[in-house]
């Protein structure tokens, strides 16, 4: 019973850093994107500005 619960617990802990690899991956490939940068400027400008 024991073995089974570390084995739970180890799996949701690789899945979280799964997840969180694969949002900064995402947001790694956005910022390699210019038209993006302009476009998340354009809108934070137009928002506060």
């Amino acid at each position: 019973m024991k073995a089974v619960r570390e084995s739970s617990a180890l799996g949701r802990r690789l899945a979280a850093w799964g997840l969180a690899a694969a949002v900064l991956a995402g947001v790694f490939l956005l910022y390699a994107q210019p038209d993006f940068l302009v476009m998340l400027e354009n809108q934070i400008w137009t928002c506060f500005g």
